[in-house]
C-alpha cells in the first residue's frame, strides 16, 4: 500500500478511536438506531458491496465505491471501504435514515462526474488512483468550480463522514461487514462478560466482536 493511501487509513482510524465513540450505534445517528432490528437488517444481504441496490443506480454506485475506498483504501491484511461493504451501508441509508440526502448525493455525484470530465476527460471511475486522489483532494480543498450546492467540501466530509461509519458502525447497518471496522480497532462489540484477563490486558481486543443488535 502506498505511503498516501497509508497515512489516510491512518488519519480515519486514529479519529475514530480518538471519538470514544465506538460502541456501535453510537457512530449511526438516532435516526437509523430507531429503525425496528427488521427494517434495519433484513436489507443487508440483498446484495454485495460491489453493487448498487437500494437507492444507487450502478455508475452511481461504481463512483460512490471507488470515492470510498480510496478514502479508506483496503491492502493485505488490513480491510478498506470496500472489504467492510461501505456502498451498501450508505446505499441502505440513503433510502432510510439518510433519504433526506437523496438529492445531496445525486447533485454531488452529478457535479463530480462534471469536474472530473472537465479536469481529465474521464468520468472518476476511470482515473487511475493517483488522479482519483488529485480529484478528491480539490473537493476537500474547495477548489472544484464544477460544484454549486452541495459545496465541494461539504460532499467530501459527508462522503468521509459516511465512509467512516459504514466501516465501523454495528454491522446491522450494512457496513462493518464481518466486523472488519472492530477487528481493526480492537474493539469488541457488546461481549456479554470479560475476563479478568481481558480487563487487565494492555493489548487490543482479540476475540470475535459482537453486535449489540
Amino acid at each position: 500500500m502506498a505511503e498516501h493511501d497509508a497515512g489516510r487509513r491512518e488519519f480515519l482510524v486514529r479519529a475514530i478511536v480518538g471519538t470514544g465513540a465506538l460502541a456501535g450505534a453510537e457512530l449511526v445517528p438516532s435516526a437509523i438506531a430507531q429503525n425496528t432490528a427488521h427494517e434495519a437488517a433484513a436489507p443487508t444481504t440483498a446484495h454485495s458491496s460491489d453493487h448498487h441496490g437500494t437507492f444507487f443506480n450502478h455508475d452511481d454506485a461504481a463512483t460512490v465505491a471507488a470515492f470510498t475506498e480510496r478514502l479508506m483504501p483496503g491492502a493485505a491484511g488490513k480491510p478498506g471501504a470496500h472489504d467492510a461493504g461501505v456502498l451498501n451501508y450508505i446505499d441502505l441509508a440513503l433510502a432510510g435514515a439518510y433519504s433526506d440526502l437523496q438529492d445531496f448525493y445525486r447533485r454531488g455525484l452529478t457535479q463530480l462526474d462534471a469536474h472530473c470530465r472537465k479536469t481529465y476527460n474521464e468520468a472518476f471511475i476511470r482515473l487511475d488512483a493517483a488522479r482519483q486522489d488529485d480529484v478528491i483532494r480539490a473537493l476537500e480543498e474547495g477548489k472544484a468550480p464544477e460544484f454549486t450546492w452541495p459545496a465541494p467540501q461539504e460532499f467530501f466530509n459527508t462522503l468521509r463522514t459516511h465512509t467512516m461509519e459504514g466501516m465501523f458502525a454495528d454491522p446491522i447497518y450494512g457496513g462493518n461487514k464481518d466486523y472488519v471496522g472492530w477487528k481493526l480497532v480492537g474493539f469488541p462489540g457488546a461481549q456479554p462478560i470479560f475476563t479478568r484477563t481481558d480487563m487487565e490486558s494492555k493489548q487490543a481486543f482479540t476475540r470475535v466482536p459482537i453486535t449489540g443488535v
